[in-house]
């Protein structure tokens, strides 16, 4: 039987399908392996070891006998003599066995069926050519049906895939968005906190200056005998308002700092208000080596203090830095 199988397979057929159709139809010969390929086109083709030669395989007088008081009786079948095929009633089309006669019924609908005396010849070459390429018309519709159903859900799940990549980038533009916006809004703050800072360091300096130029007249005024004249109330009451800058700072959770360290570059930080300056001391030791927190020594320019070890444990608040200052740092 390698001829059949050579020539269905040729024609395009799964060998698997093919072998399953030789093997249920006993072997019997193209036509009987194109019929069981019709009747079974798109079912799953079964392990091989498991199928026996089928109802639809065996001589029509044979299955007759098998489905006497089963499949002949539910078609409606009256005894008529020695049956050679079945007969549909409805639309005249004759079937070699029951088998086939079921298959038509269950593609048609059609129930009434009659036993008929007329033999089914066997096919002709030309017959065969016919069938085979019906078969494969078939097989080529099916494939192309697939092919476009394929088609169909491969653009559906592509639009789905560039939606949610649509999507995806949409909520990472927008919060891209809003961390610039973020950012801009930290960078705008910051910048206003500077300038305080500055304003407050060049109001010290200028505070300084009127200080020193005071002390210079009144030391020359003693030395030369004139008359000590006393700064104006106006410096006096000015002093007092330096320990408002503590009050002013309570509104800053964080203070900005710029350490500056001898042969290097200033470093910078952002610590609480309420972290003690030994949290300066120890980013300073996390830094580089050559600083330790329990020797290293921190001051402050305007206005000029060195800070000492009991200054360590006091607040950023408490000794006036928030919300930013400059520091000077030694080892």
């Amino acid at each position: 039987m390698a001829g059949d199988r050579d020539t269905l397979v040729g024609m395009g057929f799964d060998s698997a399908r093919v072998d399953w159709a030789l093997k249920a139809t006993g072997n019997r010969g193209l036509q009987p392996a194109m019929d069981h390929i019709l009747e079974h086109d798109g079912q799953p083709v079964p392990e091989l070891s498991g199928v026996t030669e089928s109802a639809s395989s065996a001589r029509p007088s044979d299955a007759m006998d098998v489905d006497e008081d089963g499949e002949a009786a539910a078609l409606g079948i009256s005894d008529v003599g020695e049956a050679k095929s079945i007969k549909c009633s409805e639309c005249g089309k004759i079937f070699r066995n029951t088998a086939l006669a079921n298959f038509h019924a269950e593609k048609s609908g059609h129930d009434q069926f009659e036993e008929s005396t007329e033999e089914i010849k066997p096919l002709t070459e030309e017959e065969k050519k016919e069938k085979l390429e019906e078969l494969r018309t078939r097989l080529v519709e099916k494939r192309a049906k697939k092919a476009e159903q394929d088609a169909i859900e491969n653009r559906a799940n592509e639009n789905l895939r560039r939606k949610a990549g649509k999507d995806m980038n949409k909520i990472k533009e927008e919060l891209k968005e809003k961390e610039a916006i973020k950012e801009a809004e930290q960078k705008r703050r910051d910048k206003i906190e500077d300038a305080k800072a500055r304003a407050a360091v060049k109001a010290q300096i200028e505070a300084d200056k009127k200080t020193r130029a005071d002390k210079l007249a009144r030391e020359k005024a003693i030395r030369e005998g004139r008359e000590v004249i006393d700064p104006p109330a106006a410096s006096t009451s000015a002093a007092p308002a330096a320990p408002a800058k503590p009050a002013v700072s309570k509104d800053f959770k964080e203070t900005r700092l710029q350490i500056r360290i001898p042969g290097g570059q200033p470093l910078t930080t952002t610590l609480p208000s309420d972290a003690p300056l030994r949290a300066v001391a120890e980013f300073l030791a996390g830094q580089s080596l050559q600083f330790d927190v329990e020797t290293v020594s921190l001051s402050c320019q305007f206005p000029r203090k060195t800070y000492t070890q009991e200054d360590l444990s006091k607040s950023l608040k408490d000794l006036g830095l928030t919300p930013s200052a400059v520091l000077i740092a030694n080892p």
